[in-house]
């Protein structure tokens, strides 16, 4: 897919992770490409933020207490309001069945940590061009 300039100031994308010196790293990388950021601590708070403002793209950690990242999946895939929400697995867990779990259960992309700057920018400017597009 040819590289398409778009606004990215005009997309907010949700960073969803229990570890706050990630979401740190995470909102510095996105802010730079003009990005809006929101961030949640945890898979409820999550589910709480996209029901009420729905992001342009999810970046979802799996493991988090209480409400983990594949239950958040799980749910925002079964809900007809966020099934076609597009959504980045973020995780250190990195195995294929974790990687494949994550895919069968509806993530667009799986990014393994610790966090590669140049593959998460190219990942969520991805997802943010198939957004634009309606793919």
């Amino acid at each position: 897919m040819a590289q398409k300039n778009i606004d990215l100031s005009k997309y907010t994308v949700l960073a969803v992770d229990d570890i706050p010196m990630n979401l740190l790293l995470i909102s510095k990388i996105l802010t730079r490409l003009n990005i809006n950021v929101k961030t949640a601590a945890n898979g409820r708070e999550a589910l709480d933020m996209i029901e009420k403002e729905r992001p342009s793209l999810v970046l979802l950690d799996l493991m988090m207490p209480e409400i983990d990242g594949y239950e958040v999946l799980t749910r925002l895939r079964s809900n007809p309001a966020t099934e076609d929400l597009r959504i980045i697995i973020l995780s250190a867990l990195n195995s294929n069945e974790d990687i494949v779990k994550g895919f069968n259960l509806g993530a667009n992309d799986f990014i393994t940590k610790p966090i590669i700057l140049e593959k998460l920018t190219s990942c969520v400017v991805t997802q943010l061009q198939l957004v634009e597009t309606g793919n």
